[in-house]
């Protein structure tokens, strides 16, 4: 850890940048020395803005990366199945592929990791924004009929359903070996279809690029709930859009937001970025039950409690 640094909670700026999701925070150095008033505030963004940005973190490092997030929560390892990508943090390298797809992280597990912090590394010269969405203003955005219906249903997920397949024209062998990486160890998991935040008690819409299909419906009527759901969340008033630049970081609410990495650079420019992700529980819906394995055991990806506290 660095020098010791106390930030001044009073004077930390934060500028929302869209209705539902969205905000910049100023006057905050990331670091593992962040006094607890300014973590509060921080924590406090997140769950009101569901994705928060931070701009000319030029000092940071992945230790000192690694440091922050541990004063957010316990962080997972990097991925269930991607092993050769990181020890403290998970590559996001666009050699391995490029997720043009919308998705919420690894819920293909139990535990849906809580948070991630993003930090950039390496960007290309135009090109390779995200844009994030609020899982929760699309659930508030549905007619009370289909929010019933949505409560009642449950989705099962899986790793072989991966984001990132169908987005790559061009597959070469080091996709190709990241993939196969990636599903090496099969996993599934039924999840309802709406998560009620564990901290803000917002209900949310828990769907994404890994969901395999609506428990007990033919799939052609699985598809068209699924295109219904999707389409609200990524209503346009529902998103907000990051432009990267050297030295910015960006965290996210995993549990009330998908997010889309946008393939619109050359592909011969590189595009990496480390991720840290905070352990999650299971998820649980509005009727109180809970998510169910099929297939994997997220143990040692993150050892967190399995459901929340009473």
């Amino acid at each position: 850890m660095s020098g010791e640094h106390t930030a001044d909670a009073a004077a930390v700026q934060v500028v929302k940048l869209g209705m539902h999701i969205g905000a910049q925070v100023d006057g905050v150095r990331l670091g593992g020395d962040l006094d607890a008033a300014t973590v509060e505030v921080v924590q406090a963004a997140l769950n009101e803005h569901k994705v928060i940005f931070f701009r000319n973190q030029h000092h940071l490092t992945e230790d000192g990366q690694y440091e922050f997030a541990e004063l957010l929560g316990t962080p997972t390892t990097p991925h269930p199945t991607v092993t050769s990508a990181g020890v403290k943090s998970l590559a996001i390298d666009s050699r391995h592929g490029r997720a043009n797809s919308w998705h919420t992280d690894v819920t293909f597990v139990d535990r849906v990791p809580r948070a991630s912090i993003l930090r950039a590394v390496t960007l290309p010269s135009y090109g390779g924004s995200t844009t994030w969405a609020s899982t929760v203003a699309a659930y508030n955005s549905l007619p009370d009929p289909l929010k019933r219906l949505a409560e009642s249903l449950r989705a099962r997920h899986t790793n072989q359903y991966d984001y990132a397949a169908t987005a790559e024209d061009r597959v070469d062998d080091t996709i190709k070996a990241y993939r196969r990486e990636f599903e090496a160890t099969y996993f599934e998991t039924e999840h309802p279809v709406v998560e009620v935040h564990p901290e803000t008690g917002e209900r949310a819409l828990l769907l994404g690029g890994f969901v395999k299909e609506i428990v007990g419906l033919p799939s052609s009527e699985s598809q068209a709930l699924l295109r219904l759901f999707q389409e609200r969340v990524i209503r346009l008033e529902h998103t907000t859009r990051w432009n990267w630049a050297p030295g910015d970081v960006a965290i996210w609410d995993n549990r009330a937001t998908q997010h889309y990495a946008v393939d619109d650079y050359d592909g011969r420019e590189r595009r990496q970025l480390t991720r840290i992700t905070l352990a999650g529980e299971v998820p649980v819906a509005v009727d109180g039950t809970t998510s169910t394995v099929i297939a994997g055991d997220a143990q040692g990806y993150a050892t967190g409690p399995l459901t929340r506290a009473a």
